[in-house]
């Protein structure tokens, strides 16, 4: 049995996390916004040293070592953020880090991996490499430490943060504590973990369309996988195939119908971002963002938006917002 499964992520977990983070992580910024006449808070994670909440579980995971693990060093696997994640915390830590990453994945993801020191190993997803057999055959090679990018209790206690991160910001403004949090869901490790340290609040994950294997897992009460015929998206973050029993057992009983967002509409929130709140948001980050905006989720004056990560091709970006679809 691997480390990340000898215990489940627990609400003191998120609580450890968040004091080790305060030592050197800044708080990101809770930003006011009206949709529809109704204020709601945007957390803006797009603003972490790595352009994403990746940071925290990773952080979170490494700190945790071993002194013997940190030695045999890290392998994760992403399609950029958690990757950055993972680089950034093993530089500070002074472990080695090998990341496995889709050759198709964003070039300013690929190139900000590297400039952090890790090791990058590509797979062919379009091809349909399985990414997991290839970082386990890392991990046996090098006798290195696993670092998952969802199923792992410290990750998913790191993603926590976010929320009690918000809690406390929404009452040092006097508001009432967070009644839901809309945020974008690939594996669920950040949807958990914020069901974990916000018990009593709604916890909404957002897929893109084609890939919403949660939102269909939490409607059949059983882990899905994505269909094989699942189409490109732009929400290259967002690209699980699958959830897995250790995220899947929190959200199973806590959160609400999953949501799907389309190609278009994601597109809508990147440019209201940009607009509305001065801040360059990728695809998969403003997931969330695009169920509040196109009306699929219920706001209120206490609904927290999680914008999970900003790291887009400047190319990509400006295509964005040249359209108008």
């Amino acid at each position: 049995m691997t480390a990340q499964h000898l215990r489940a992520p627990a609400p003191e977990g998120i609580a450890r996390a968040t004091a080790k983070l305060a030592d050197f992580l800044p708080e990101t910024p809770l930003l006011e916004i009206a949709i529809g006449g109704q204020t709601v808070w945007c957390k803006a994670e797009c603003l972490q040293p790595v352009g994403a909440f990746k940071i925290r579980g990773a952080w979170h995971r490494l700190s945790d070592l071993t002194d013997q693990e940190r030695a045999r060093g890290v392998v994760g696997v992403s399609s950029g953020n958690h990757a950055q994640g993972v680089a950034w915390a093993a530089r500070r830590l002074g472990i080695a880090a090998t990341i496995v990453m889709p050759s198709d994945a964003p070039a300013v993801k690929l190139a900000n991996t590297r400039a952090l020191g890790a090791q990058v190993v590509l797979y062919d997803r379009p091809g349909g490499e399985d990414r997991d057999e290839v970082a386990a055959r890392i991990c046996a090679e090098q006798s290195a430490v696993l670092v998952h990018a969802f199923a792992d209790p410290w990750i998913i206690e790191g993603q926590g943060t976010v929320g009690l991160e918000a809690a406390r910001q929404m009452a040092q403004r006097g508001i009432g504590a967070p009644t839901r949090i809309v945020a974008p869901c690939g594996g669920g490790g950040l949807s958990a973990g914020l069901a974990l340290a916000l018990p009593d609040a709604e916890i909404v994950p957002v897929e893109p369309e084609g890939w919403d294997d949660m939102a269909r897992s939490l409607a059949a009460g059983k882990i899905l996988s994505v269909g094989k015929d699942a189409p490109p998206t732009a929400c290259d973050a967002l690209q699980t195939p699958a959830t897995r029993e250790i995220n899947f057992a929190v959200l199973k009983d806590r959160a609400s119908p999953g949501l799907v967002v389309t190609p278009t509409e994601v597109r809508r929130a990147q440019r209201f971002a940009f607009s509305e709140l001065r801040l360059v948001v990728e695809p998969g980050g403003a997931a969330a963002l695009a169920a509040a905006l196109s009306g699929k989720v219920a706001l209120d004056g206490r609904t927290v938006i999680v914008l999970s990560g900003g790291n887009t091709d400047p190319a990509a970006f400006a295509r964005v917002l040249a359209s108008d679809n």
